[in-house]
């Protein structure tokens, strides 16, 4: 398994998925012309091409307006979302069908800068865009990717996608309750267990959801206990016999309450921060010491996801996510990173970064976090640049003036 680590470490989470979903249409494509989906290639071809244009474009001129980086990956990972849950238009269908694609493009880019809080989207974009015309114009997904052909694919690249980001507690969670609920329901109403489980695990979307959609970073508590119950809360609303009055459930409105049970249990913040200075600490160590535009709200050992918008960026695309160096009684943020004579296309800019320069910085998290027992025995052991979440944790110490056997 060490190969396959090797592999993921070389790449980053968003340039997996959006490796993965590529994929998936690829597959789609060549299936397609076997007769074993009944969707034509150049269906499937048009309606992905006019979904990816679409939000583009969308995603550009609002990233203009709010004046905040476009995270060109996330527009293309909903894109791709979007055409393997929406059924492809066929020929016939191409002009009536093509207000519809370019209508829901533009309102899941929407979702992230309109229904947002201190500059962080809420919901998913996809499940939100394909509610909102469910509920509109009463066009709803067919999630056609939940089908036995694709089921392989969708399973196999799934696993490598959420070993890469390691939410396996997030996804078992939802795959139990989900299970126990759905097959609960089918046993109280004389449906056998065998063929409800059969029909669970091959002919829906329930692994495609999961893997994708249910873990997006964004959207999914940051720390282990809460996203458990987000999975589980998840999980039993996944069932489609699950109803209030005549709306009954569907994924995307199972995963847009358990958005909202997100945001509630651990709301997110989006930070501007300005550089004030970079230090060169030993050859290729750098301490960068920011201002952030609101004081951050963190526990000493916590990360955050960095986005830096810069021109031409390498196959790691914008975002990056550093561990948090300073403590949170320190107003100003420490950064510390480490640069190589290879290092990617964001990482020259960040070195490249003049006085007042600006970043942004969202979707704090993480477990590695002093422990609530302050007699616990604690032992620090780092290399390098892996010192960073430990200088937060003495500097606030000694800023509380606590004393821990460390």
């Amino acid at each position: 398994m060490k190969w396959i680590d090797d592999v993921l470490n070389k790449i980053t989470m968003y340039r997996l998925v959006l490796y993965y979903l590529i994929f998936l249409v690829a597959v789609a494509v060549v299936l397609g012309f076997s007769g074993m989906l009944p969707y034509k290639p150049i269906d499937l071809i048009f309606s992905t091409l006019v979904l990816v244009v679409v939000c583009w474009i969308t995603n550009e001129a609002f990233s203009k307006v709010f004046d905040v980086p476009a995270n060109v990956e996330s527009v293309y990972i909903t894109a791709l979302i979007l055409a393997l849950i929406i059924t492809p238009l066929e020929s016939s269908q191409y002009a009536s069908g093509l207000p519809f694609l370019m209508w829901v493009s533009v309102w899941a880019m929407a979702s992230k800068y309109i229904v947002a809080i201190r500059k962080k989207h809420i919901f998913n974009p996809a499940a939100f865009a394909m509610a909102l015309m469910a509920f509109t114009i009463g066009q709803s997904a067919s999630w056609w990717i939940g089908t036995l052909a694709m089921s392989p694919f969708v399973f196999l690249g799934g696993l490598l996608v959420v070993r890469k980001i390691s939410r396996f507690d997030l996804v078992i969670s939802f795959f139990a309750v989900a299970l126990a609920t759905i097959t609960g329901l089918g046993i109280l109403n004389g449906i056998d267990p065998y063929t409800t489980i059969r029909k669970i695990l091959l002919e829906t979307p329930l692994f495609f959801f999961a893997f994708i959609m249910l873990t997006e970073p964004l959207t999914t508590p940051p720390v282990r206990t809460r996203r458990i119950l987000y999975g589980a809360f998840v999980g039993f609303l996944f069932s489609p016999a699950m109803h209030v009055g005549s709306v009954y459930s569907t994924p995307e409105l199972a995963l847009l309450a358990g958005n909202v049970f997100s945001y509630l249990a651990s709301p997110k913040e989006k930070y501007i921060l300005k550089l004030k200075e970079k230090l060169q600490i030993t050859p290729g160590l750098y301490d960068f010491l920011f201002v952030p535009d609101r004081k951050l709200k963190f526990q000493p050992g916590q990360y955050l996801e960095w986005t830096l918008g810069h021109r031409n960026p390498d196959s790691r695309g914008n975002r990056r996510y550093f561990t948090i160096a300073s403590s949170p009684g320190e107003h100003e943020v420490h950064l510390g990173v480490k640069f190589y004579s290879d290092s990617s296309s964001f990482k020259k800019s960040l070195i490249g970064m003049g006085r007042g320069a600006e970043i942004v910085a969202s979707q704090c998290a993480g477990d590695f976090v002093l422990p609530k027992d302050k007699n616990k025995k604690l032992v620090f052991m780092a290399g390098g640049v892996g010192i960073t979440p430990f200088r937060s944790m003495y500097k606030y110490l000694l800023d509380l003036n606590e004393k821990r056997p460390i």
